[in-house]
């Protein structure tokens, strides 16, 4: 799946045009490494999210098309 579409369904970032700017601006980085919008997300990934001054990690935990709004949270685990 791609990043900005994995952004968007897992609800870390609430609409895709806003996650695919935020990937081209260069405030997501998966691995360590910036990336770009069309990045295949997979099982075990560790995203960083800047949001202004704030540092937003999350590991992957599902990659899945669908889920619902209740159960999007299971996508990912928080890291500190």
């Amino acid at each position: 799946m791609r990043l900005d579409k994995y952004l968007k369904v897992s609800r870390i970032i609430k609409r895709r045009t806003v996650a695919n700017e935020a990937c081209d601006n260069g405030r997501v980085l998966v691995n360590g490494k910036q990336a770009r919008a069309s990045y295949d997300v997979k099982v075990g990934d560790l995203l960083e999210i800047s949001f202004g001054t704030r540092v937003f990690k999350a590991k992957v935990t599902l990659v899945t098309e669908t889920i619902g709004k209740s159960d999007a949270s299971l996508m990912y685990s928080i890291e500190e």
